[in-house]
């Protein structure tokens, strides 16, 4: 081969690794390797070896990954070549990371930073700084994280290198979305989309898009979601980036599991699952039969949930990746802690558990930890061993308090640093944070969308809607209780039940409008409109029965139920008040609910044979005719018990 033919072989090779044609990759790469000129030419073997350390990377091959990085590092050490030296470095410290050998990963790439400095190759020093922010990151040391990629943008812009500069903006983008700093996210992850659509780097717009549809799914704003994963999927099917297609097609299918559009989440997966399968990518394998594993979890088909979380764990032991196997090992232990399960088996449980817990401790994830102590206090409680369950109660107190702390010092940190790093900026700054309070308070106490409406200048707000579900429930025996126990227990306990009926109430998409001593209302379908709501307010109507018998709620709440009452119909929505905003919502919709409610019997679902209609088509509900009973103000009505389906 001439040095032109080998300089247009390696390029062909490098594309073909970019643009994850990498069985075609491994297939050039052993030609190259055996063609005399190749062998012969120490540099081009080592970028023969780096691609095929790239590709085994990709393919979550490590161990042919670091194989490959190592030949490449060693011939570059015995002829010199410092910047080569300083690139394998940063490839073997890639490769440590995908491992979750942060120790190691930090090592390697100190060395190549360290190397990359004393050479004065800018590239190289902005590049590892990057990558040792990356490693921070997942370690949610986000302030350390926030000042390497700060440092790396600052190199990049030095010499110019925008496409350096788009990917550390992205990265501050995914770091503000992990501490749910949603605007910020959008902030960065939209400066990185222009720079990128300015020099035309498509697989890195169909990035930014994909992590701009992540952060909108974070917001439960499905449609917006849906918008920017469809376009960043159409992009990527352009370029023929298979890797990037089967992320936009998992993201989606994550997408509609939210929506509990189940057959059309599995859709998604397959798709993805067979691009993966495809290319061989044996990370997003797993990740995709996970997926599987928690949409038939959701449906609690149980046999096929064990069946896919078992295929997703043997994958992730063999490309030893530690976040997926105690992922994993979490939720086999679970489902072998579930009375309704067929595998209820609480030997099991605690052996999955136990493992999924040193592994989290070994990582340090706190949040896994707490998940995980959550679930052996259940398990502890179930067997009837109630010290150690309020042993491992206790344990996940502690440890939500240490990450709200950590988390506290950490936005502390980083409000800082921002401030050091934008200090050209400060007016602008200060005119933002205000402003940000300002729509954190409102979002706090008003939908996020209406919210935003009256932050943009909009007086008046009032719409109706034809269609919504509306939940009331109050407390069985509330009057009798206040009256018995000190008044800051009485707040303490309800703020702990409404707290969680809060969270559920995000999980199924209601917003709740108010809550009055005991009783708690909610809507679905305003004013977010949702085809489903009725579904969507059963299942966080029987949720919330069940989620009352979980709480730790004290000797006095003992024993306590709530009633709850459904109705669909029509309803006017709109913002009361000037200087204390309220969203509420009126019509004989909401009358009907309180009344199906203050009819309805302890720990029971009431609801109207107009509500009844609405899920008769659905499966997993049981509806069983309580007949004709008299309704304040409406007369004689036709009223059904809710229970869950057989």
């Amino acid at each position: 081969m001439t040095p032109e033919e080998i300089q247009q072989a390696l390029e062909k090779l490098r594309n073909l690794g970019q643009t994850s044609q990498y069985n075609e990759a491994k297939a050039l790469a052993n030609e190259l390797m055996d063609n005399p000129a190749i062998q012969h030419d120490p540099e081009s073997l080592t970028k023969v070896y780096n691609v095929l350390g790239n590709v085994y990377q990709n393919l979550s091959d490590y161990p042919k990954a670091l194989e490959y990085h190592s030949k490449a590092l060693q011939i570059n050490e015995e002829i010199g070549k410092k910047d080569g030296i300083a690139t394998n470095l940063g490839n073997i410290g890639i490769t440590y990371r995908n491992l979750s050998d942060y120790p190691k990963a930090l090592e390697y790439y100190t060395k190549a930073l360290q190397l990359s400095e004393e050479i004065g190759e800018k590239f190289g020093i902005a590049k590892n700084l990057a990558n040792i922010g990356v490693v921070y990151d997942i370690l949610s040391d986000y302030p350390n994280a926030l000042e390497y990629y700060s440092k790396s943008i600052q190199i990049f812009e030095e010499i110019g290198f925008t496409v350096g500069i788009a990917a550390s903006l992205g990265n501050i983008g995914n770091l503000y979305n992990r501490l749910s700093d949603y605007p910020k996210a959008i902030e960065y992850h939209t400066k990185s989309l222009q720079i990128n659509e300015e020099i035309g780097k498509k697989e890195s717009i169909a990035s930014n898009l994909g992590n701009i549809g992540i952060v909108y799914s974070n917001l439960i704003d499905f449609p917006k979601a849906l918008e920017y994963y469809t376009k960043a999927l159409q992009i990527n099917e352009e370029i023929l980036n298979k890797n990037g297609i089967a992320i936009n097609l998992g993201n989606i299918g994550i997408l509609y599991s939210n929506l509990f559009d189940y057959p059309k989440a599995l859709e998604y997966y397959s798709k993805a699952l067979r691009i993966n399968e495809e290319i061989g990518y044996k990370y997003g394998i797993a990740i995709n039969l996970r997926s599987f594993g928690n949409v038939y979890n959701r449906l609690l088909d149980y046999p096929k949930a064990i069946e896919y979380y078992t295929k997703a764990l043997h994958i992730n032991e063999e490309i030893k990746n530690k976040h997926g196997i105690a992922t994993i090992l979490g939720n086999i232990g679970t489902i072998y802690s579930t009375k309704e399960s067929s595998f209820f088996d609480l030997k099991k449980a605690e052996e999955y558990l136990q493992r999924a817990l040193v592994l989290s401790e070994e990582l340090v994830d706190k949040s896994m930890t707490q998940y995980v102590y959550d679930n052996l206090h259940t398990l502890r409680y179930i067997e009837g061993h109630f010290e150690e369950a309020l042993d491992y109660y206790k344990k996940s107190k502690e440890i939500e308090k240490e990450i709200l702390s950590e988390e506290a010092k950490k936005n502390a940190v980083i409000f800082d640093q921002r401030r050091k790093i934008e200090e050209d900026e400060k007016a602008r700054q200060l005119k933002l944070a205000r402003f940000k309070e300002q729509e954190r308070i409102f979002h706090n106490i008003l939908p996020i969308s209406i919210a935003d409406r009256l932050i943009e200048g909009e007086q008046t707000i009032a719409e109706s809607f034809e269609n919504v579900s509306i939940f009331f429930s109050d407390i069985v025996g509330f009057t009798t209780l206040s009256s018995n126990i000190e008044p800051a227990q009485l707040v303490k306990g309800l703020n702990t039940i409404f707290t969680a009926f809060d969270r559920i109430a995000t999980k199924y998409g209601l917003e709740k409008i108010k809550t009055i001593g005991d009783a708690y209302m909610a809507v679905c379908g305003v004013p977010e409109v949702f085809e489903n709501h009725a579904q969507r307010a059963t299942n966080f109507a029987l949720e919330a029965i069940e989620v009352l018998h979980t709480l730790e709620l004290g000797e006095d709440f003992k024993n306590l139920q709530i009633r709850i009452g459904l109705h669909c119909g029509s309803v006017v929505a709109g913002i009361i008040g000037e200087k204390k905003f309220a969203y509420d919502v009126w019509g004989d919709a909401v009358n009907v609910a309180s009344r199906m409610e203050s009819n309805s019997e302890p720990g029971r679902i009431h609801s109207s044979e107009q509500f009844a209609k609405s899920i008769e088509s659905y499966q997993e509900f049981t509806l069983i005719p309580r007949g004709e009973i008299i309704v304040k103000g409406k007369g004689t009505m036709s009223t059904f018990w809710i229970e869950k389906g057989k």
